[in-house]
């Protein structure tokens, strides 16, 4: 994986670059929509490509490795074939289901016992199984296997829980660097900063995290409840450490806004489930403010959802269509909504882009953060 920059922000620390991987390029800042269980929800992947225009999706660790299995993947020659996306993907390690599946889970240094949320049978997770399951799964950039811990944290759990974190990323490095690709293309492994809120760790985690001297790293731990306001310090603090160098991916970010503002700070690379899972709840994200589109105000509003974003769902289907569609709790309503949702977080990344190339992202940033906010 190489990564090059095309141009630089002068008010703010804002970058355009290119990621090449074995599937092609990802120009950046870029937003990757989240396809959990090998699927973006609701969202064929011609769609992806044509319509929403992705160039990177995600996949999680944990969920493939329950279903469908290794062998399946394997068999289909990855997650790639199997799904036939044939542009770059990125796999959580399964880091996160530490935090959000708290009650079921045992954390030691081996690594983690998980009970599986579907039948209730025993996982194990270490930091080598991981780096074999993700090889398995095939995706372009692995991520190190780590805890992401919950806000609030106290100073000693989270100092704790970051220094295991390091510990185990060596672990994923000496495995990952002593076993090979399966399906004939280079995969890369970003590693993960982590720290809670407090400042002293997570300068101490990206010091440490930037010594590995991998091809791109992460910041993860943020968005999981902190104010913004706190995630926007944390950021700036890890981004001035990490190497310049090297793509910076914040995950599980975030509102439109907070995308804008990270990608002020230096962050390259985001995912969430916010503009799919609000979307099957009827809230649209649109070039003009929020939609809560199951509001009585719009049942006879026969308008296209959002003229100006463009693309077919969005210029094709009336805010009046789509709101009957949600409250006859027709499955067309999801289809919809996420695709307008993932079209309009694509195009605000390709706006940024433009942007920062063009030596106006500062001023273009603030009043966009202002008007995509506003509830219509």
């Amino acid at each position: 994986m190489e990564f090059s920059l095309v141009a630089k922000d002068i008010q703010s620390k804002a970058r355009a670059g290119v990621v090449q991987t074995a599937h092609g390029a990802i120009e950046t800042p870029i937003f990757m929509p989240v396809g959990t269980a090998g699927t973006v929800k609701a969202v064929h992947q011609r769609e992806l490509k044509e319509d929403i225009k992705a160039e990177i999706i995600l996949g999680n660790t944990y969920h493939l490795y329950l279903r469908p299995g290794l062998n399946i993947l394997e068999q289909a020659g990855g997650l790639h074939k199997f799904n036939g996306w044939d542009r770059p993907i990125l796999t959580d390690s399964g880091g996160y289901q530490v935090f959000s599946l708290a009650g079921t889970r045992k954390i030691k240094e081996e690594g983690v016992k998980f009970k599986s949320h579907i039948d209730g049978s025993a996982l194990d997770f270490t930091p080598e199984n991981v780096m074999d399951t993700q090889r398995t799964i095939g995706a372009d950039i692995i991520m190190a296997f780590d805890e992401c811990t919950p806000y609030p944290c106290d100073y000693t759990y989270a100092k704790n829980s970051m220094e295991r974190t390091h510990r185990w990323l060596q672990r994923c490095v000496d495995r990952f660097d002593s076993t090979e690709p399966k399906y004939g293309y280079d995969q890369t492994l970003f590693p993960i900063v982590q720290g809670s809120t407090y400042k002293d760790l997570r300068v101490q985690s990206a010091e440490t995290i930037a010594s590995f001297g991998r091809e791109g790293n992460a910041i993860g731990g943020l968005s999981v409840g902190e104010p913004a306001e706190m995630m926007y310090e944390m950021t700036e603090i890890v981004c001035d450490i990490l190497p310049a160098d090297k793509p910076r991916y914040l995950m599980g970010v975030g509102t439109p806004a907070n995308i804008l503002e990270n990608i002020a700070l230096g962050v390259d690379m985001f995912d969430c489930v916010l503009p799919t899972r609000n979307a099957r709840n009827g809230m649209l994200f649109t070039t003009q403010g929020i939609i809560n589109i199951r509001n009585q105000k719009w049942s006879t509003d026969h308008s296209p959802i959002d003229a100006e974003l463009g693309g077919y769902v969005s210029t094709f289907y009336s805010k009046a269509y789509l709101r009957h569609l949600v409250h006859s709790g027709e499955y067309l309503a999801g289809q919809i909504a996420s695709v307008h949702n993932l079209t309009f977080y694509l195009w605000l990344v390709k706006q940024a882009r433009q942007h920062i190339i063009d030596g106006t992202f500062r001023d273009w940033k603030d009043v966009m953060v202002k008007k995509l906010m506003t509830r219509l």
